[in-house]
């Protein structure tokens, strides 16, 4: 990475607004070692120390602070500005990250990532499959993917229609060990759950009108990865809770059967969801663009 002042404040100011260096790396296309060099270029030049670092967090003193109020909007006008000169010579270059939870990628995503890359052949996307809820700030993503809860200084995006989250289990374990008729049978079933980030297991939310159980299932598995637990499911090893989309082939094939399907919980859908930038890169909003033309119905 070759140095210029002009270049150096743009390091800086990417490093100074993901207080790390590795989130902005990964947004420059980078490394952290680079981009370390390139700060370090620029505190040598000034004469002054821009960030503090320790081996946890990152952050601008007092002189990098007065420093980043100074140039930070004057410097994105002009990067906006050469990022739009690139962007209408039909060459939108850039990296583009999301956060989405496991089951979107297969049934949500796939398709859209499909046409998107296939009109803009030199971006690149970075996918982290992860059912956590991140900060998408702090941690340098461009947008991510949820059901609910969408924090309110967030624009969001509608992915999908609004679908229902099933109780379901194979005909093998029904069989054997009878339905639930009600939502307090499930605590004598034996329940596949995920874990919160509590570290404990998800209760099962279920409705009817406007009543609303939250099932503290104590399962006798817990698998987070969804692939894995749905093939235990399959198996007859107990009931899983997951949503429609994600077995639709299944119930089809009758390798598994809903149960309860009258206190079937209804969510809203899927959307895409991010901070309002105004400095987003064009290869971002060509994605926003794209997943808006060709949303799922």
């Amino acid at each position: 990475m070759s140095f210029t002042p002009l270049h150096g404040l743009h390091a800086f100011a990417v490093v100074a607004r993901h207080r790390g260096f590795s989130a902005a790396a990964r947004e420059l296309g980078v490394s952290p070692s680079a981009l370390s060099q390139s700060v370090r270029q620029l505190e040598e030049r000034l004469g002054v120390v821009l960030l503090s670092r320790t081996t946890r967090s990152v952050a601008p003193t007092e002189v990098g602070a007065r420093l980043l109020e100074r140039s930070g909007v004057p410097l994105e006008r002009a990067l906006e500005g050469l990022r739009t000169v690139v962007h209408e010579a039909g060459e939108l270059t850039g990296t583009v990250r999301l956060s989405v939870p496991e089951f979107v990628t297969e049934h949500v995503l796939a398709p859209l990532v499909a046409r998107f890359l296939e009109a803009h052949p030199r971006v690149t996307l970075e996918i982290d499959v992860d059912s956590r809820r991140v900060d998408l700030v702090r941690e340098g993503y461009d947008a991510g993917v949820r059901m609910e809860n969408i924090p309110k200084d967030m624009i969001r995006s509608r992915l999908g229609a609004p679908f229902r989250l099933l109780v379901v289990g194979a005909p093998s374990y029904l069989a054997r060990h009878g339905e639930p008729l009600k939502p307090e049978d499930l605590l004598r079933h034996r329940c596949l759950g995920m874990r919160a980030a509590s570290g404990q297991a998800h209760p099962w939310e279920l409705e009817r009108g406007r009543r609303v159980w939250k099932v503290p299932v104590k399962p006798v598995l817990l698998c987070d990865e969804r692939r894995a637990r749905l093939a235990m499911v399959e198996a007859g090893v107990g009931l899983g809770y997951v949503a429609e989309p994600e077995v639709e082939q299944h119930l089809a094939r009758g390798t598994l059967r809903p149960v309860l399907e009258a206190y079937a919980a209804r969510v809203p859908g899927l959307f895409l969801y991010y901070p309002s930038r105004r400095q987003a890169s064009p290869a971002f909003r060509a994605f926003v663009e794209s997943v808006q033309r060709h949303r799922r119905p």
